[in-house]
């Protein structure tokens, strides 16, 4: 069986069918272990603690502070795959996935594979989502997503626009303010948690809500895996005063942009921390998106392609699936489906 994607999803998946004896290739379209994590910025954090920011079977060592750095989740993920003989083939680029008589044939740089079993883990860094906003595209100044976005060495005294309500909105705000003129725009105002509450806690409160779900139980939302934490660098924004969202302009223009009372206001550069969509262009040839844009699954099997399963683009492949502690639960309900040798 293949496992497309090497990165945390991919080595998790590698794990528990390693552990039910059976041998699988993984590919990875990078040069170096990390996945998305070596594209991201240097002061990003995690927003939870290494307890709760593991894969299964071995938890990630003490780090310096509290919240994993970017640094230390790609050590992580290089030892992992280390620690557990994971052999990633890498600067392996899958382009094509058919359906064959009997399993699939994919289509690599590296030449072409069979397989009976595809297990696609490719992430959604690849395909980062902006809004459609008005006269975005007469703007002239610089505009970036925040999954390209590598620190402020480029904006020392400019007028700066970070838009997204989430951690990595928050994050890029506070690695800004020292050094240019940073405004926050956000569609609804984020909710920030209390100074002694992380992404564990919002994990086990979601974990837990899921499961209740399931059961057809009817339960309040308390909070969620997008909610502020106060990393440390977040949090001295706070004290400072400086972390104030404000609400999303209406429409962008030459030189900047045109906020809801009509006031236009000049601006350099506009990062986009508006999420990310799942990478799934290498499996346009097996047509398993319907009329509605979705894909029907049965756990995280594809009904349409019996022998295709999706793992970490969300909670739609598995909950929590797009995160460090979540992706493992996800991983091994895969290998039980597939069964032993």
């Amino acid at each position: 069986m293949v496992i497309i994607g090497g990165g945390q999803a991919g080595l998790a998946m590698a794990y528990h069918l390693k552990r039910r004896g059976r041998s699988c290739v993984v590919l990875d379209d990078q040069p170096v272990p990390g996945g998305a994590w070596i594209h991201t910025w240097p002061s990003l954090q995690l927003f939870s603690p290494r307890e709760a920011s593991s894969l299964p079977g071995w938890m990630m060592p003490p780090t310096a502070g509290t919240y994993p750095t970017r640094d230390e989740t790609i050590a992580y993920l290089t030892d992992y795959e280390r620690r557990y003989d994971i052999a990633v083939e890498r600067s392996v680029s899958v382009v094509d996935v058919r359906r064959r008589e009997r399993g699939f044939v994919l289509s690599t740089s590296a030449g072409d594979l069979t397989t009976d079993v595809v297990i696609s883990a490719t992430g959604t860094w690849t395909c980062p989502m902006i809004p459609d906003i008005a006269g975005r595209s007469s703007f002239g100044g610089r505009q970036i997503h925040s999954g390209h976005y590598h620190g402020p060495a480029t904006y020392h005294g400019r007028r700066v626009l970070v838009v997204g309500g989430g951690n990595s909105g928050a994050q890029i705000v506070a690695d800004l303010a020292a050094v240019a003129d940073v405004t926050w725009c956000v569609r609804e105002m984020p909710v920030f948690l209390p100074d002694d509450v992380d992404g564990r806690v919002l994990f086990a409160e979601a974990s837990r809500r899921y499961m209740a779900i399931r059961q057809g139980l009817v339960v309040p939302v308390t909070g969620t895996l997008g909610d502020i934490v106060m990393v440390p660098s977040v949090k001295a924004l706070r004290d400072r005063g400086l972390l104030r969202p404000v609400p999303m302009f209406a429409s962008m223009t030459h030189d900047g942009v045109r906020w809801p009372d009509g006031r236009e206001e000049r601006v350099d550069d506009v990062i986009w921390a508006t999420g990310f969509g799942s990478a799934l262009g290498h499996l346009a040839s097996l047509d398993i998106v319907d009329d509605r844009g979705r894909i029907g699954m049965k756990g995280n099997e594809v009904v349409a392609t019996p022998g295709l399963y999706l793992l970490g683009y969300g909670n739609w492949t598995g909950y929590a699936s797009a995160t460090l502690v979540g992706v493992g639960r996800a991983a091994k309900s895969i290998a039980e489906a597939i069964g032993g040798p």
